[in-house]
């Protein structure tokens, strides 16, 4: 089966962005001595846009949290990350190859991401693929992160009606995630997943519907 659209996640499908994000937080974090290590981040943090990976340290360090200071500490990581970003980010092999080869034969494309726009936005148009989204979900647009599936529920109603001659509900939109938290969502929004083993193991993500060890594989065409 080959999709009739695809939604890709960002962290950890079309960069490595993860250890960046971890630096950023351990930045702000760590002198309030609420920080933690790269395992925790990965075992408890990964998937979480800011404003819950903020809460939930707050929440481990039994400090309370308003919300004007969540607001000013997302807003602090955002420029520290715009600061990392800036050297420019890698991609995973194969990513934007196949970005660009599903845009050039007219699959609809989307972003559904937990991070914040102005964190996506800056790379795609480093990488050059920002033209081949035309819809990109961010924690700006939801209330609530990932495993909850209203970012894909979102992405998907507007690529249905941004491409009302070419999908209907019923198609074949498919997501690319590489969280058990993403693939939660994508499937609770009624999709189906394919998972790359970029950021936890391939027993992790059983819940999809498909796993590869990265997206080049995909370039064949035989996507489950």
């Amino acid at each position: 089966m080959y999709p009739a659209a695809v939604i890709f996640d960002f962290d950890g499908v079309i960069v490595d962005t993860e250890p960046l994000h971890y630096q950023a937080f351990q930045k702000i974090l760590t002198h309030r001595n609420l920080g933690y290590s790269w395992e925790d981040y990965k075992a408890i943090y990964m998937g979480f846009d800011d404003r819950d990976a903020f809460r939930e340290a707050f929440a481990r360090g039994g400090s309370t949290l308003t919300e004007g200071e969540l607001e000013q500490l997302i807003a602090h990581k955002a420029t520290i990350f715009q600061e990392v970003i800036a050297y420019g980010v890698i991609p995973y092999p194969g990513v934007t190859a196949l970005i660009r080869n599903l845009h050039d034969q007219g699959t609809p494309l989307a972003i559904c991401s937990g991070a914040l726009r102005s964190d996506i936005l800056p790379i795609i148009q480093q990488l050059s693929v920002a033209n081949c989204f035309t819809q990109i979900i961010t924690a700006d647009d939801v209330q609530h992160s990932k495993p909850d599936p209203t970012c894909y529920r979102i992405a998907a109603q507007q690529l249905i009606a941004a491409y009302p001659d070419q999908l209907r509900p019923d198609s074949a939109i498919v997501a690319i995630e590489d969280t058990p938290a993403g693939i939660s969502s994508a499937k609770g929004a009624g999709l189906q997943v394919v998972a790359v083993s970029n950021s936890y193991p391939a027993e992790c993500l059983q819940q999809a519907d498909k796993i590869v060890t990265s997206l080049e594989e995909l370039q064949t065409g035989h996507w489950f």
